[in-house]
């Protein structure tokens, strides 16, 4: 479950809100004048997005590698290409 709070409710109930994300695996979305800023998540939940971050990086350097000589509109144009025909079938 997702719950939003707060900053100064945050603050106000640490203690608490640490055992839901520990023992519930809630996470919590903090906000501050309306904003998200910041969200708490429990352990296991963190080392899976850092490891997805890692990954995505990967591979976004590699398409950069791959595409380093290509004009940029040349490789727009092709993106264009593959959008247009995934959304057409």
């Amino acid at each position: 479950m997702i719950n939003e709070i707060n900053a100064v409710t945050f603050r106000q109930n640490l203690g608490e809100m640490l055992n839901q994300v520990q023992y519930r695996h809630d996470s919590i979305v903090i906000k501050k004048d309306g904003k998200a800023v910041a969200a708490l998540v429990d352990a296991p939940l963190f080392d899976r997005i850092c490891r997805f971050k890692k990954r995505f990086d990967s591979l976004s350097q590699e398409i950069t590698d791959a595409y380093a000589n290509v004009p940029q509109e040349e490789g727009l144009n092709e993106i264009d290409a593959i959008v247009s025909d995934t959304r057409n079938s």
